[in-house]
């Protein structure tokens, strides 16, 4: 048995994160591991052997040990997080030591350092599944792309999922402005301009501001306009890593650092208006997307003074080539409101709040309601496999017409029909590890309820 000591001979307090344990008695490895631990902003615990104290075993968030003590700690009780290091990995003696032990992984360094530096950091900030990440794109000028974007997360937040709104547009004019938090004090863009590699996601979300029981990462107004592409992928990468939700509004045209963002979204949703203009400019928009980005979805939305005469939203997707995500009708008084400060989404029985309450609804179908502390599963559907549109209830697009329900208003019914829009996704990109998969809407789309009047 053995004692543990913090690496550096100081005192823990309660309000600190634990560190992992490092078991070793090798000197050199003993350097580098810790190294690695302070490259990961961790504070480890050493020790010789199994720790004498009870709980020293189970308490850390992961455990590294040196091949030298591995036959030392043969009995020990079983526990995730173990990694095995400091000897050559195809040994079939370390193997089995590794084996016996209930290691998660058997590492040599220096080949695996960036691996056990991440591993490391994902252990101390307690790291959970990946942030569900949707990105959001005007398919032409003035589309309402931001809009749209901070409605889906204040509606996450909302209902209660841990949310983080990023602000991928420098010219937007600032999402914090259009949630009227302007003064509210926290970081802009350019605060993380310089980073590289690792951003922790708790001190990322620490430092923006809070807004609508969300955060908002957004653009200040300086002149700045640029955002480096490893400062974007180290952001997004942070925020994924925080878990929940993450929406992220981006500009039409894809440059490096928007392609960074892309690569980092599991599924995006291009708003058109129902114009023909509007159409002709998102297919260009679009044909940008999705060379990053796999899994792209049209979302149409209404026009101003044609409500019942604008394109069809099926006929829309079925032009682009993409599946259609649902449709938001033209909303009275939402300009008004956003000149009040009232944030988009608020008004929980107007179409674009009943949108995006569905949206999220369908995405969380069958898992968890996400956004917990630890974020959320988020579950995939089959593929789309040519056998029938899948029926939304409340979505407006792809239902049966019927009655109002008590979840609101009913879609109406326009009699529409028209060819399948192809899903699944463009040219180019593959879809993303883990990303969201979900029947797309059907041919018999029909425009939910609401009422008449304003985007912005």
């Amino acid at each position: 048995m053995a004692g543990t000591t913090p690496s550096n001979g100081s005192v823990r307090t309660g309000g600190e994160p634990g560190g992992p344990l490092i078991i070793t008695e090798d000197e050199r490895l003993l350097d580098d591991l810790l190294r690695l631990c302070a490259a990961a902003g961790a504070l480890p615990e050493v020790a010789h052997g199994l720790p004498a104290r009870r709980g020293d075993w189970e308490a850390p968030p992961l455990v590294i040990v040196g091949a030298d003590c591995a036959p030392r700690l043969l009995g020990a009780a079983r526990r995730p997080g173990v990694i095995l290091t400091g000897g050559d990995p195809d040994d079939p003696a370390l193997l089995r030591r590794a084996v016996a032990l209930g290691a998660e992984r058997v590492l040599a360094l220096p080949d695996g350092e960036r691996w056990l530096t991440d591993r490391i950091a994902d252990a101390v900030e307690g790291v959970g599944p990946p942030a569900l990440t949707v990105g959001v794109i005007g398919g032409c000028g003035g589309a309402g792309a931001s809009t749209l974007a901070g409605a889906l997360a204040v509606t996450a937040a909302r209902t209660g999922r841990r949310t983080l709104l990023v602000d991928g547009d420098p010219l937007g004019g600032g999402l914090d402005v259009l949630l009227g938090g302007e003064k509210e004090k926290g970081l802009r863009w350019p605060a993380f301009a310089e980073s590289r590699g690792r951003v922790a996601c708790g001190a990322l979300a620490d430092s923006l501001p809070r807004l609508h029981s969300l955060r908002v990462l957004s653009w200040d107004r300086g002149a700045d306009v640029t955002i480096p592409p490893p400062a974007m992928r180290a952001v997004m990468a942070a925020a994924r890593r925080r878990g929940g939700v993450v929406v992220v509004d981006l500009p039409r045209r894809v440059d490096e650092a928007t392609a960074e963002a892309l690569a980092q979204v599991d599924m995006g949703l291009l708003l058109v208006p129902t114009e023909l203009r509007a159409v002709a400019a998102a297919g260009r928009a679009a044909s940008g997307v999705q060379q990053v980005l796999g899994d792209l979805r049209v979302v149409a939305r209404g026009v101003h003074g044609r409500h019942g005469h604008g394109l069809p939203p099926d006929e829309i997707a079925c032009l682009m080539g993409l599946p259609l995500a649902g449709e938001v009708p033209w909303e009275a008084g939402l300009l008004m409101d956003l000149s009040r400060g009232v944030p988009p989404g608020a008004q929980v029985r107007g179409p674009l709040a009943r949108f995006c309450a569905g949206f999220w609804g369908r995405v969380t179908e069958g898992g968890s309601a996400g956004g917990g502390s630890a974020g959320a599963e988020w579950p995939g559907a089959a593929e789309r496999s040519g056998a029938g549109p899948e029926r939304w209830p409340g979505s407006g697009v792809g239902e049966d017409p019927g009655p109002e329900t008590a979840g609101g208003p009913g879609p109406e019914a326009d009699g529409r029909s028209g060819p399948e829009p192809s899903g699944g996704p463009g040219p180019g990109a593959a879809r993303r590890p883990g990303a969201v998969s979900w029947s797309v809407a059907g041919p018999r789309g029909s425009r939910a309820a609401g009422r008449d009047g304003g985007w912005s």
